[in-house]
């Protein structure tokens, strides 16, 4: 079973003048034509540095003789795909790799659509290591999410791969840090970018629903609800220390991401408890 990825509208970053203290990478967001920025990749480094490694890996599968459009699913496996069997059995860094592995070419433009939109957004909220952060810690959530589900169904044969997870984790964490009225951004646009990041990650779960009917296309959607659900939570810590500076919110960021890479270890560890 490999995940589909999610498919969006258009997600443009806000502009505005500035009218709070924030941090410095956060001062990008008030700069106007930052539709324009978001091809300056000096501007948004994370979001280019996760583009490049997801088409980086991809492009290697295909020289390789994997299919651009039809890779089996043991050449999946071979590039670092999910498997609750080799998970289990100790390859577990398999939950971090898959989030860079995809299932044809369909699969990769699609779900670096989204990063990249998401990206451009998320990205002067997080700064370039914080963007990245996230990106791991959810999508490696979502993949253990997907793993608990295998453990119980007693499913030792699905495979699972892609960034979906890590994407609906990004939107996640920015439905939260858009929740602060503090940000230099307009009452408005704030709310409109909210509600379009909202309507993004209801949707693309409806469609993972929808698809698990069809004979067309399995989605994994309990990695999307893993990741999105952990993105939430790891921006609720970071929101009041948003316009509080630079040092201390990075700080706040440190400390977050490490509470939760722990949590997640212990999460690992209870799933391992239920063999």
């Amino acid at each position: 079973m490999t995940p589909a990825p999610p498919t969006d509208g258009e997600l443009l970053p806000p502009h505005s003048a500035a009218r709070a203290p924030v941090p410095d990478f956060q001062r990008e967001v008030s700069r106007p034509n930052s539709r324009e920025r978001g091809w300056n990749i000096l501007a948004t480094p994370g979001t280019y540095i996760l583009l490049s490694i997801n088409i980086a890996v991809f492009g290697w599968m295909v020289l390789h003789g994997v299919s651009a459009t039809d890779p089996t699913t043991g050449q999946l496996v071979h590039y670092g795909a999910t498997n609750a069997y080799l998970v289990l059995s100790g390859q577990w860094w398999r939950l971090l790799t898959a989030t860079f592995v995809h299932v044809g070419l369909l699969h990769i433009a699609t779900n670096m659509w989204c990063l990249w939109n998401l990206g451009l957004l998320g990205e002067p909220l997080l700064g370039p290591a914080g963007l990245i952060a996230v990106y791991l810690i959810t999508g490696v959530a979502g993949n253990l999410l997907s793993l608990l589900f295998n453990v119980f169904q007693r499913d030792g044969v699905s495979v699972g791969a892609g960034a979906s997870g890590a994407v609906f984790g990004i939107a996640g964490i920015l439905i939260v840090l858009l929740s602060n009225k503090k940000l230099p951004i307009p009452a408005f646009e704030l709310k409109r970018l909210r509600r379009s990041v909202i309507q993004f990650a209801v949707l693309n779960l409806i469609i993972g629903v929808g698809a698990n009917f069809t004979s067309i296309v399995r989605i994994d959607n309990k990695a999307h609800i893993g990741g999105f659900l952990s993105g939430l939570a790891l921006g609720v810590p970071l929101l009041p220390r948003m316009t509080s500076g630079r040092t201390r919110y990075l700080q706040r960021q440190k400390l977050t991401f490490a509470a939760a890479a722990f949590l997640l270890f212990l999460f690992a560890y209870f799933i391992t408890k239920l063999r």
